[in-house]
């Protein structure tokens, strides 16, 4: 923290490149190589000036200057703008190196900022988050993170669980006089039940939360030649998939992600469900069945009326999954009618395009999500994840002593185990290991 870090900030390559410094000698030492002595800046403040390398010109370039504490973080820091050039970029580094900089570790900014309080943890995450989102759904998780939503969320619990504690061990101070009760075992049940279910809620949006982030997994199945692979071409608006009248053209499994509606879809073409004898091609259909298994949606594609025990098959081996049953080929015979299958049926031409629109729009409601807003709390973090099935357990085991009449502090204990993994996932509160920390700021870019 007492070094003055530098790093590239943007691409190299474009018209532009954004070098950023931070430390306490960040414009001293940018000064040194600047026209213009930037020292005195006014806070907030945009400098035009040159950067020399002694009496020669690198290039001209624009100082943005933020002082200490309202900066990223929360440091002496500047921001150059100047043009992309690798050569001139590479240039700027090395004249600030030699001027005293060292050169930032991966998400060493980030990290400045959390240890100067400018972030939480669960906002630092929210970073990398922000910079990877590719689509509406992913960015608008990461800015609620950001923006405290998490932190919020948990700082309520860690309230509820702190009044809690604090009135057991207020009742174990006066354990000499028994008639004295500070925790009501009736209402402090009743509290943490719904504390437990506010915590399960958390943990179980981390399914939701990956799902987004990944992209929402949709297996397309059906027997062979149904027009699989036709209909994952009409998706994508490419010949990704091979299409042939030929049975059992697909032999694996085919994955593309598309966005629909601002949410992001995994699709996965798979082999045709058939009986064979081809050791290569079950390998396929082994595939297809795992597929299933992996899928938050299943799309099965149909051409004729199947027959009881096959939709019995495909309804136990879809458990747990929206199975969307699908009639395909409606440009050649629009007339079918499957008394079989109860679910209600799309009706599609994956070749014409016919119908697509609308499977489309179920699709995207049978994914169940709504669409995020600003106030949207959704666990995306496996770390953050993890320390919410700590607290969720130490929940479990308070409930557990209280419904065995266990004294308060025994109680009290496992209130603390859950105070301490919601400030784990905040930092807030504890002291927060390196190799944490390092876990956590390594996957980010150099100059975040």
């Amino acid at each position: 923290m007492t070094d003055t870090i530098c790093a590239l900030a943007t691409a190299p390559g474009g018209a532009l490149g954004i070098i950023r410094i931070s430390g306490p000698q960040s414009l001293e030492i940018l000064s040194n190589i600047f026209t213009k002595d930037l020292s005195k800046a006014p806070a907030n403040s945009i400098q035009y000036g040159h950067v020399k390398d002694g009496s020669e010109i690198i290039d001209e370039c624009m100082a943005s200057i933020f002082r200490a504490p309202k900066s990223y973080t929360g440091e002496d820091s500047a921001e150059l703008t100047c043009h992309g050039s690798r050569y001139i970029l590479n240039k700027i580094l090395e004249l600030l190196v030699q001027q005293g900089c060292r050169l930032a570790q991966p998400g060493e900014y980030t990290m400045r900022a959390f240890l100067n309080g400018k972030l939480d943890l669960s906002q630092a995450e929210a970073v990398a988050d922000l910079i990877a989102s590719t689509n509406q759904a992913t960015h608008r998780m990461a800015m609620s993170q950001l923006r405290g939503g998490i932190s919020s969320e948990l700082a309520s619990l860690r309230n509820q669980l702190l009044h809690l504690t604090t009135l057991l061990e207020l009742e174990l101070d006066f354990s000499d006089h028994e008639d004295l009760e500070f925790a009501d075992r009736t209402e402090l049940q009743e509290l943490t039940r719904r504390i437990q279910k506010h915590i399960s809620q958390l943990a179980e949006s981390f399914e939701t939360g990956q799902a987004i982030k990944q992209g929402i997994p949709v297996a397309i199945v059906g027997k062979t030649n149904v027009g699989k692979s036709t209909l994952l071409n009409k998706l994508l608006k490419d010949d990704r998939a091979i299409v042939s009248d030929i049975h059992g053209t697909t032999r694996d499994t085919i994955e593309e992600v598309i966005d629909l509606h601002g949410v992001q879809f995994r699709f996965i073409d798979t082999a045709g469900i058939r009986q064979t004898t081809d050791r290569i091609e079950q390998i396929g259909i082994d595939r297809t069945y795992q597929a299933i298994e992996k899928a938050r949606i299943v799309l099965w594609l149909v051409d004729e009326e199947p027959s009881e025990s096959e939709v019995h098959d495909m309804m136990e081996r879809c458990k747990g999954r929206s199975l969307l049953p699908i009639i395909n080929k409606i440009d050649i015979d629009n007339r079918h009618q499957f008394s079989n299958i109860k679910s209600p049926i799309i009706k599609i031409s994956a070749k014409t395009g016919q119908g697509i629109d609308s499977l489309e729009a179920a699709i995207y409601e049978a994914a169940n999500i709504s669409i995020l807003g600003d106030t949207d709390v959704i666990v995306t973090s496996a770390r953050q994840y993890q320390e919410l099935l700590r607290v969720k357990e130490a929940i479990s085991r308070v409930l557990d002593a209280i419904a065995d009449n266990l004294s308060g502090d025994l109680i009290a204990e496992e209130l603390k185990i859950a105070l301490e993994s919601l400030a784990t996932i905040t930092g807030q509160g504890i002291i927060t290991s390196q190799e944490t920390l390092n876990n956590i700021f390594s996957s980010f870019c150099v100059g975040k």
